[in-house]
């Protein structure tokens, strides 16, 4: 495998696009940003204006004089940065099939990815609806049946349309033990298109208004006792995130008779709306 054959550009854009097939949390947020960063310490100024207020109309009545829009402002900062750096030697490259470095390029993207989604799995604690949570009134508790756990996603459906959260693209992400006793529901299994249709990118599912994603990286520890999971529900109007492929590139290590690579990652998010996401504090029951 010759350095010759490598091309940055088309490195990187293979590296974006397993990158974000790897994704589960940061596929589920909005990404209306990412075209306008290059690198890390940009900032992205994002903009939103108050209510306009509605009046009653009385015919042959002047209206009140028009409104002066009120504006916000916040700031996303690409802050993070992770990067990859792996060498096949020589001697390694002689004995292995051609598609050696795109397999290694896969495996870096999904460690980038699952970095990140760590990241957004820690969101939890930022939440406005948490229910289970130490000295709480509700609990989410031990969960033994999936009826309970049904029960418990209408409370998350509810508490976000208190807070107006759009019911189109709403999201939960699961760890396996909660989906395997979603499995045990017949009313999942039914609004799963008849429990027969395909998912990709660890979506498995609808229940309750909410798409089901799967991920071992949901926290496990939110609460004072270490087995509870952090259960995030949401909307992808609530957090904002951009990423950028800074810098992929080959070279030779000075030291070694190999080939080597290196990639950057730039990223930066930001939870700009808490009362559309919701976290539900839930642990398994003994076996």
């Amino acid at each position: 495998m010759s350095l010759s054959n490598f091309i940055p550009n088309v490195w990187s854009a293979r590296l974006l696009e397993n990158l974000n097939n790897a994704h589960v949390f940061a596929n589920l947020v909005n990404r209306d940003y990412e075209g306008e960063i290059r690198q890390l310490g940009d900032t992205v100024k994002i903009n939103s204006i108050g209510h306009v207020t509605i009046g009653n109309y009385t015919k042959n009545t002047d209206m009140s004089a028009a409104e002066t829009l009120t504006d916000a402002q916040t700031t996303l900062v690409i802050d993070k940065a992770k990067y990859f750096n792996f060498q096949i030697d020589d001697i390694d490259k002689a004995q292995t099939k051609p598609k050696v470095m795109d397999a290694a390029m896969r495996d870096s993207a999904w460690g980038l990815a699952d970095e990140v989604d760590k990241l957004f799995a820690a969101l939890h604690a930022t939440a406005t609806t948490k229910k289970g949570t130490t000295g709480a009134p509700e609990i989410g508790g031990v969960l033994t049946a999936g009826s309970a756990l049904y029960d418990l996603l209408i409370y998350l459906s509810i508490k976000l349309d208190e807070y107006n959260t759009p019911r189109q693209g709403r999201w939960i992400v699961v760890p396996p033990w909660v989906h395997g006793y979603l499995l045990k529901d017949s009313r999942f299994i039914n609004s799963t298109d008849m429990g027969n249709q395909m998912r990709t990118n660890a979506m498995v599912g609808r229940v309750a208004g909410f798409d089901v994603y799967i991920s071992n990286n949901v926290v496990k520890g939110g609460t004072a006792e270490s087995d509870y999971h952090a259960v995030i529900a949401g909307h992808p109007m609530a957090i904002s995130y951009a990423e950028q492929i800074a810098s992929v590139e080959a070279y030779r290590p000075q030291l070694r008779f190999a080939d080597a690579v290196k990639g950057l990652l730039v990223f930066g998010y930001k939870l700009v709306r808490p009362n559309n996401i919701a976290t539900l504090y839930v642990k398994q029951a003994a076996s």
